[in-house]
């Protein structure tokens, strides 16, 4: 009875791989959208997906193989004499105390030192890495502010975001900042609201950023479209779900959100 249970979800999980991605898509490195971005997959990349996490990985994701080389970190503790990384030992993302863990080390594996840290070891190493890709968007979160098309707005309302496809479960297509920004749906974007003003520095493009858990910035917020902008301060420094529509900043390679709705996490 397992045997023909695992050979189903074997035929389900395969066609998972076989269509090309329509956007630029973030890999996680859990299936989670607040856990860490291991990278991005341009639009058209066939994603593999991995049968080794399947039972363990959540309706709405997909886990995917990621072929490396990847670079990483472990304690200093777990390098041996040889400079080999001592089988199990995790590998971590960032070289700090609760940092996500990129993968475990395993007997065999090939890796090179690149740095000496005073607690840590930089690590280069070629091997497969399991991420997680979205593959249904999360459920969208209240509007804050009055949409275009209520009543006193004089505007006229905006197209249907989701089921956009006109195919039921299928989610509408995201933002690819391959374009430069020419897509005009909006979509779910979620981190810490921070302020970009500082005392006696050059002023940034924008007076607000998104970061990520690690504390870097990975994207400006434009609050233009929000009625109340005077409010957001009273977000800053919390994690927030926004929606709204990314674009690349010219000449700087950033990007940047512009907010139709913000709320806390």
């Amino acid at each position: 009875m397992k045997t023909k249970i695992l050979a189903v979800l074997l035929l389900l999980a395969a066609p998972l791989g076989a269509a090309p991605l329509t956007e630029t898509t973030a890999v996680h490195s859990n299936p989670d959208l607040a856990s860490p971005t291991l990278t991005y997959l341009k639009a058209g990349t066939d994603p593999v997906a991995t049968t080794a996490a399947l039972s363990t990985t959540p309706a709405g994701w997909m886990a995917i193989e990621l072929p490396g080389p990847f670079e990483g970190y472990v304690n200093n503790s777990d390098i041996t004499k040889s400079l080999d990384v001592r089988p199990g030992a995790p590998i971590y993302l960032e070289p700090k105390p609760g940092a996500a863990v990129l993968t475990v080390a395993e007997k065999g594996d090939k890796t090179e030192v690149d740095g000496l840290l005073p607690k840590w070891t930089q690590i280069h190493f070629d091997k497969k890495v399991v991420g997680y890709i979205r593959i249904v968007p999360a459920p969208l979160p209240s509007i804050a502010t009055t949409p275009a098309g209520a009543a006193g707005s004089g505007l006229p309302g905006p197209a249907p975001v989701a089921e956009s496809t006109g195919q039921a479960g299928k989610p509408a297509p995201m933002v690819d900042l391959g374009d430069g920004g020419s897509s005009a749906l909006p979509r779910l974007f979620q981190g810490k609201l921070v302020s970009t003003r500082r005392p006696f520095a050059p002023r940034r493009p924008y007076d607000y950023q998104l970061n990520d858990d690690a504390g870097v910035r990975f994207a400006y917020l434009d609050v233009s479209k929000l009625l109340q902008t005077e409010q957001i301060e009273k977000y800053a420094g919390q994690t927030v779900v926004v929606t709204g529509t990314a674009k690349n900043v010219p000449d700087s390679g950033g990007i940047v959100i512009q907010i139709e709705s913000l709320e806390l996490k």
